[in-house]
C-alpha cells in the first residue's frame, strides 16, 4: 500500500464517524460566525499534507484537521494582514530551506491543514495565532488567505494549545522548549500549567528553565534551534559562557558572514568550539651539566615551573635537590630583600 493509500485509509475511518455523515474533507461549506470580520467560510476537499512530507507528519496533520472539524469548528479564510503572532514566541527562527519547502508545498497542493487562531484580546478585527506560525508565513509569501479555525481562548488555554501542539509533533528543539518554558514563567504562569503545556514532569521542567537561564537569549537567537544539540551540550555551552572573555569571543563570531550563512547546527558547533578551554602550552627545555650530561628537563607554564630530574643520568640528584630547597629558598628571599 502506498503512502497516499495509507493516508486515505486513515482519513476514511475517521470520516465515517462524523455526526453528519459527511467527509471532513468534502466540499461542503459551513457558515462563518457573523461576529468574525474578514472571513470567507469553506472546507475544501483534498488530502492532508503534501506528498513530499513523511507519512508520520501527514498523519499528524490529518489528526489536527479531523479533530478541528469533528469538534464542529468552521474552517475559514482570513487575510494574513489581520493576523498577529502569539504573545509567546516558541521558535528561535526558521531555516530558509524549510520555509521554501513549505511555500513550495502549499503553492502546489494548497494549505491542507488549517491553523488555529483566537480573536485578539486587545484589538478589534484582528486575530492572534495559537499555532501555525510557519503556515501563516508561507501563505503570506504566496499572497494567499490563510485557512484557519477561530476559537475564543484565554491566555492559559492558548499556552496549553500552543505548547501541546509542538510537544505532540516533537517540533521544537531543546533550546526552543527551554526558552518557551522560561518565557511562560516570566509571564507569571504557574509551573503546573507549563508542565502541562510542554508535557514534561517537574524535574524535566526545572532542567529546561535552568538551561534557558544559563544561555543569554542573544546567544540562543544567534545560534538558532540547533536540533541536534540536546541538554548536555547546551549545559556545557553555558559553562563555557561563564568565562570572562566569552562575550567578546561570541560577539566576534556571530558578526562573521560565514557564521550567519551557516545552518543552525554548524553555528552551535562553531560557538561551542570557539569557547572550548585552551590547551595548556608547556615549553620544555633540557638542562645539561658542565660535563654535557642532560640532568633535567625544565617545563615552564604561565603559572608554574616543573623540574623533571633524570635519575638515570644523575642518581640521587633529585633527593639532594629536595634537601637543598629550604636553603635555596632562603637565599632567594634574601636576594629579593636586598634588591628592594
Amino acid at each position: 500500500m502506498s503512502r497516499k493509500e495509507t493516508l486515505r485509509a486513515l482519513l476514511s475511518d475517521r470520516q465515517r464517524e462524523l455526526p453528519d455523515g459527511n467527509s471532513a474533507m468534502s466540499g461542503n461549506h459551513v457558515t462563518a460566525p457573523a461576529s468574525l470580520p474578514g472571513l470567507t467560510s469553506l472546507v475544501r476537499s483534498g488530502a492532508v499534507g503534501a506528498m513530499g512530507r513523511s507519512l508520520a507528519k501527514i498523519a499528524a496533520a490529518a489528526d489536527d484537521a479531523r479533530a478541528m472539524i469533528s469538534a464542529g469548528d468552521a474552517v475559514v479564510e482570513i487575510d494574513p494582514s489581520l493576523v498577529e503572532a502569539s504573545f509567546l514566541a516558541d521558535r528561535l527562527g526558521e531555516e530558509a530551506a524549510d520555509h521554501l519547502a513549505l511555500v513550495a508545498s502549499i503553492r502546489e497542493s494548497g494549505q491542507q491543514v488549517p491553523i488555529l487562531l483566537r480573536p485578539h484580546p486587545e484589538k478589534n478585527s484582528v486575530y492572534q495565532v495559537v499555532y501555525g506560525h510557519r503556515r501563516l508565513r508561507a501563505v503570506s509569501a504566496l499572497s494567499r488567505p490563510v485557512r484557519a479555525v477561530v476559537r475564543e481562548m484565554s491566555d492559559a488555554e492558548l499556552v496549553l494549545a500552543q505548547g501541546q501542539e509542538n510537544s505532540a509533533r516533537m517540533d521544537l528543539s531543546y533550546i526552543e522548549r527551554a526558552q518557551f518554558a522560561a518565557a511562560l514563567e516570566d509571564r507569571g504562569f504557574e509551573r503546573g500549567l507549563i508542565m502541562a503545556a510542554l508535557s514534561v514532569e517537574k524535574t524535566q521542567l526545572s532542567k529546561l528553565i535552568s538551561v534557558a537561564r544559563s544561555i543569554p537569549i542573544s546567544v540562543a537567537k544567534a545560534i538558532g534551534p540547533a536540533p541536534k544539540a540536546g541538554r548536555p551540550r547546551w549545559m556545557a555551552l553555558a559553562e563555557r559562557l561563564r568565562h570572562k572573555r566569552s562575550e567578546e569571543v561570541v560577539a566576534a563570531l556571530v558578526s562573521d558572514e560565514a557564521f550567519k550563512s551557516a545552518a543552525s547546527d554548524p553555528r552551535f558547533v562553531r560557538v561551542f568550539d570557539a569557547l572550548s578551554p585552551k590547551k595548556k602550552i608547556i615549553r620544555a627545555t633540557p638542562w645539561a651539566a658542565d660535563d654535557g650530561i642532560k640532568v633535567a628537563m625544565i617545563k615552564r607554564h604561565a603559572a608554574h615551573v616543573i623540574l623533571d630530574i633524570d635519575e638515570n643520568a644523575a642518581p640521587a640528584f633529585g633527593s639532594f635537590l629536595v634537601d637543598q630547597l629550604p636553603s635555596l629558598y632562603r637565599a632567594f628571599r634574601s636576594g629579593k630583600s636586598e634588591g628592594t
